[in-house]
C-alpha cells in the first residue's frame, strides 16, 4: 500500500479554517470559548511542532536512557495535568498520582513491547516514546475522573462513610462503596468506546498505520493490543492512585482532611 500523501503548511493552515465553524457557533450562542479555543488550538500545533523535532532526534540516537527519561518526563506532565484539571491539593496528590502512573503504565509498556510485539530492543524509541505517549495519554482523563468521584463523593456523602464507620465497619469496608463507585465512573466511558470501535469510529493507531501504507490486518492486530493495553493500564492507573493516595487522605481517625481540596 502506498503512504499518505504529503500535507503541505499552506494545506495545513487551510485546515485551521474549519475552526471558523465552532468559532462562529461559539459567537452566535455566547458560549465565551472563543479565547480558551484559540489558545488550545495554538498549544496543541506548537507543541505537536516541538514534539516532532524531538521524536527525530530520539529516533536517530535511540538512546535507552534518554527514551526513559522521555517517557518519566511525559509522566510528570500528565500528573502536572491531572492535578490542574482536578480541585484537589498538589501536596497529598501530586506524588501519590506520579507513582500510580510510573507503576500502571510501565508494567503495561514492558509487557506490550517485550512480549506482544516481541522487539528485539523493548526499550527502543519507536515503541519506548510512542507507545507510552498512547497509554499515558488514554489512561489521564480517566484517572482525572476516577480519583475526584471518589475524593468529591467522599466530601459529599461524609455522612454516610462516618455512618458505615459508626456501624462497626473499617476504614476499608466503609470505603468499598466509593471505590465502586470511582472505578465505574473512570472505565465506563472507555468501555463504551471499546464497544463501538470498528462500527462506529476507526481507531487512531490503526488509522495511522494504514495511511503510513500498512497492511489492514496488521494495523487491526496492533488497534487490538493497544486498546487492551490502554484499558489495563487505565485500570492499573486509577487502583493505584486511589490505594496511594488514601493512604495520606485520612487523619489518624479515619476522618477525611479537609485541606485535601483547593480552594
Amino acid at each position: 500500500m502506498e503512504a499518505a500523501p504529503e500535507i503541505t503548511i499552506f494545506r495545513l493552515i487551510l485546515a485551521f479554517g474549519l475552526l471558523i465553524v465552532p468559532i462562529a457557533l461559539s459567537l452566535y450562542m455566547r458560549l465565551g470559548i472563543v479565547q480558551q479555543l484559540l489558545i488550545s488550538a495554538g498549544r496543541m500545533t506548537g507543541q505537536l511542532f516541538l514534539v516532532s523535532i524531538v521524536l527525530i532526534f530520539l529516533f536517530q540516537w535511540d538512546n535507552t536512557w534518554l527514551n526513559i527519561a522521555w517517557v518519566v518526563m511525559m509522566i510528570f506532565f500528565a500528573c502536572l495535568s491531572a492535578m490542574v484539571n482536578s480541585k484537589l491539593s498538589f501536596r497529598y496528590f501530586f506524588g501519590p498520582v506520579f507513582i500510580s502512573y510510573f507503576l500502571g503504565t510501565g508494567l503495561v509498556l514492558l509487557f506490550f513491547n517485550s512480549v506482544i510485539v516481541n522487539y528485539s530492543n523493548i526499550f527502543s524509541a519507536r515503541l519506548m516514546v510512542v507507545v507510552g505517549g498512547m497509554l499515558l495519554g488514554n489512561s489521564l482523563s480517566s484517572t482525572i475522573i476516577g480519583i475526584s468521584h471518589f475524593y468529591e463523593s467522599l466530601k459529599k456523602d461524609r455522612k454516610r462513610y462516618l455512618y458505615l464507620l459508626s456501624l462497626g465497619a473499617s476504614q476499608s469496608e466503609a470505603l468499598l462503596p466509593f471505590y465502586r463507585d470511582a472505578f465505574l465512573a473512570a472505565l465506563k466511558p472507555f468501555m463504551a468506546g471499546m464497544a463501538t470501535m470498528g462500527l462506529v469510529s476507526l481507531p487512531g493507531m490503526m488509522t495511522g498505520q494504514i495511511l503510513g501504507g500498512a497492511n489492514p490486518e496488521t494495523a487491526i492486530k496492533y488497534q487490538i493490543a493497544i486498546v487492551l493495553a490502554i484499558f489495563t493500564a487505565i485500570t492499573l492507573s486509577v487502583a493505584l492512585s486511589l490505594f496511594f493516595s488514601a493512604r495520606r487522605a485520612f487523619n489518624p481517625y479515619g476522618i477525611l482532611k479537609e485541606t485535601l481540596f483547593r480552594a
